[in-house]
């Protein structure tokens, strides 16, 4: 896997919510038991409160709603 155990991460995220856009990739959390683990994922929408993330090539026709902060949270219900 590429950059394994030197740090290096093969993902390039926005972490600044004044600049997203449709098509960068973030790295969001999820509220109950999926607490604490980190997902990727691309924006879809932005809106002044919220993103609409889309979770990958894995589930094609899934959304999430999160809120618009540097990693984005999404409630566990919208999985």
């Amino acid at each position: 896997m590429l950059g394994m155990g030197d740090g290096s991460c093969p993902f390039e995220f926005n972490f600044d919510p004044a600049t997203f856009k449709v098509g960068d990739m973030v790295s969001y959390r999820v509220t109950g038991s999926l607490e604490g683990m980190p997902f990727v994922g691309t924006l879809l929408e932005v809106h002044e409160d919220y993103v609409v993330i889309s979770p990958g090539e894995s589930e094609p026709d899934a959304r999430y709603r999160g809120t618009r902060e540097d990693r984005p949270v999404v409630d566990i219900s919208e999985i």
